[in-house]
């Protein structure tokens, strides 16, 4: 599944074998957001992780900045 723009913002659904690999996926995010310094809305269930990025010092938008951390993390797989 690709990214998708919703409520003014970007989305995306991960799933992995299970929980141990999402929170290993997680981690790896954090990293990348700390580093970004934009971090994210985010829900983990098991071996589901799901993710909302929006720029809420821009007013809670999509912008150039959620699309450059949304391809950072699908790097990750």
């Amino acid at each position: 599944m690709n990214w998708k723009e919703e409520n003014n913002s970007l989305y995306k659904s991960f799933s992995f074998k299970d929980f141990a690999e999402a929170f290993a996926f997680m981690t790896k995010v954090a990293v990348l957001a700390e580093e970004a310094q934009h971090h994210p809305t985010w829900k983990n269930t098991y071996n589901k992780v799901e993710i909302w990025l929006q720029t809420h010092d821009e007013g809670n938008i999509v912008t150039e900045k959620d699309k450059a951390l949304a391809q950072a993390i699908d790097a990750l797989l």
